[in-house]
């Protein structure tokens, strides 16, 4: 809410799929899905990861202490990416809300072979 002109609600449900797909990433690490999230839930991404003490304890936690490291911008990608990691996150239990996983974000995919964001 204080990056962006989201109210209460807005923020909840962005930070929520940036939580999902992030342990979504984390449980699939070296599987090279290439995950990519949406633009919005792009934003939840990086408001997760930028309190990296936060961070670093999630990575600890749920990613077997390996960090999931971000790499910006990797590739634009609009070819279904997005929507095959809201179904990944999907089966793996997540609520996915679908009307923020509606294209593609400039960061990701997670790169094929490497483990970030």
């Amino acid at each position: 809410m204080r990056d962006y002109p989201y109210d209460s609600i807005m923020a909840a449900r962005v930070l929520g799929q940036g939580y999902a797909y992030l342990l979504t990433a984390m449980e699939h690490r070296g599987e090279s899905l290439g995950l990519a999230p949406s633009t919005l839930v792009d934003i939840g991404v990086h408001t997760i990861i930028l309190d990296t003490v936060a961070y670093a304890e999630l990575c600890d936690k749920y990613n077997s202490g390996h960090f999931l490291h971000h790499v910006p911008k990797v590739e634009f990608k609009n070819d279904g990416s997005v929507m095959k990691t809201a179904h990944r996150i999907a089966a793996d239990g997540w609520e996915v809300d679908l009307s923020l996983w509606t294209d593609a974000a400039e960061c990701g995919p997670c790169h094929p072979g490497n483990d970030s964001h």
